[in-house]
């Protein structure tokens, strides 16, 4: 009699990454209509607080749009084994939206405090940038190396500091702490940007503690 255990197998469909992007598109409908309406409404009063740095928020907005809509398809097993042209192609889109996206949305924030906001905006503007950037570039440098483990990761990371950006307006918008003025606004900003990086951790722990846990497998008794 032998008893053998194999590696536990997640055959199903309805697995938890598939929830969290179901609910990273719930709150990207959910900015898009509390947040970002404004686009499709020329009169918008909000059209006057933008219009210094108007021309910014084109190349800004793009690049936004790209990492937050590129970045799940990164993490599809599927896509990556079937169409890995593709999977290259994308992730080096998504490499240079973050690159772009960094910089202008950290000088933008800037050229805000510069008409009366709050330098601890720019400054976390700025520590974003560099976490997105920093956070991107060493997934990439793995993958250049051929350490597939490591840049997915890394890639983890990288999406979870983009999530920020999410995150800051649906609390915000949902709890209405927006209408408490800039403290509110500074202290959600600052915990979303300080729990990024250890809730991509979790979700990886989480990956990791389902993927080696094994299962047994039924008894096979061999007689001749």
């Amino acid at each position: 009699m032998s008893t053998v255990a194999a590696p536990l197998q997640r055959t199903s469909m309805l697995r938890p990454k598939y929830f969290l992007f179901a609910f990273v598109g719930l709150m990207l409908a959910y900015v898009l209509r509390h947040n970002e309406s404004f686009l499709i409404h020329r009169s918008d009063p909000v059209w006057h607080h933008y219009q210094p740095f108007k021309w910014w928020l084109l190349p800004h907005g793009v690049a936004g749009a790209c990492a937050l809509l590129l970045g799940p398809m990164q993490f599809s097993d599927r896509l990556r084994r079937r169409f890995t042209k593709l999977h290259r192609v994308v992730g080096r889109i998504y490499v240079g939206a973050v690159l772009i996206v960094g910089p202008i949305g950290a000088y933008i924030q800037y050229f805000e405090e510069r008409m009366g906001g709050p330098r601890s905006f720019s400054v976390a503007a700025a520590v974003d940038a560099v976490l997105l950037m920093l956070t991107t570039a060493i997934a990439f440098a793995f993958i250049l190396n051929g350490k597939v483990q490591q840049h997915r990761q890394w890639m983890t990371r990288s999406f979870a500091v983009a999530l920020v950006f999410l995150e800051v307006r649906v609390i915000l918008g949902v709890t209405r702490w927006e209408n408490l003025g800039t403290p509110a606004v500074e202290t959600v900003v600052w915990t979303c940007l300080a729990f990024s990086l250890l809730a991509a951790d979790i979700v990886l722990q989480f990956q990791e503690m389902h993927r080696t846990r094994p299962v047994p497998s039924r008894a096979q008794t061999v007689s001749r």
